[in-house]
């Protein structure tokens, strides 16, 4: 069975892809469940989990791979590279800067896991296993970089008027702008090698080698 014979419309991919919905899904409720059983109003709770690169992330996993299963025509490769690179930032920055900072139990720890590990090793298999390869041009990780771009920027004109931030590592509150400034660079650095991974990698599976 070749790549084309799989495609994102097979019955096995869609099936993946409904999981990877269901687990995307189920994450942001339970972590929404979690917030709301407390003093907080639901809209507060929502507004409070909008801040949040990884809720944003998984909300995009959601609707992506629902479309997936749906077989809708918006699941490009280039929305799918999108995304993949997106949720493997989620994973891999919170592994190396996040894991441990807070003590989560219950259905904060199960969020946790869906949002953080679960949601980006499958949407990984998702499209090493399914999405048509040699479809990303060299341009792709400019445009990906443009969602956490706005996101940072969003992130950061939200917490100077409420005083919060939402991660340690850009609370230009406690570690000032210039810290602010040098872990923003660095994790954009990663974010574009992790593009340019990607397209080079798309690239060789789908036989399109060098320009």
């Amino acid at each position: 069975m070749t790549q084309a014979d799989l495609g994102t419309h097979g019955i096995p991919a869609r099936l993946l892809a409904a999981l990877i919905a269901l687990a995307a899904w189920t994450g942001i409720g339970v972590h929404f469940h979690a917030l709301a059983d407390g003093p907080a109003s639901w809209p507060a709770v929502l507004w409070r989990l909008l801040g949040y690169f990884t809720i944003t992330t998984n909300l995009l996993v959601a609707v992506v791979f629902t479309g997936v299963a749906a077989k809708a025509r918006f699941a490009t490769p280039w929305l799918l590279g999108a995304t993949l690179v997106n949720i493997a930032l989620v994973g891999v920055v919170y592994a190396l800067l996040l894991q441990g900072l807070q003590e989560l139990t219950g259905g904060s720890q199960l969020a946790n896991v869906l949002l953080h590990r679960v949601t980006p090793a499958l949407t990984i298999v998702f499209w090493l296993a399914f999405v048509r390869k040699g479809a990303l041009t060299r341009r792709a990780p400019l445009l990906w970089a443009l969602y956490p771009l706005l996101y940072l920027v969003y992130a950061l004109v939200r917490g100077s008027f409420e005083a919060r931030y939402p991660y340690p590592f850009i609370d230009v509150a406690r570690i000032g702008w210039a810290q602010t400034l040098i872990n923003s660079a660095l994790i954009a650095l990663g974010f574009a090698l992790a593009g340019e991974v990607l397209v080079w990698l798309d690239r060789r599976l789908g036989g399109a080698g060098e320009p």
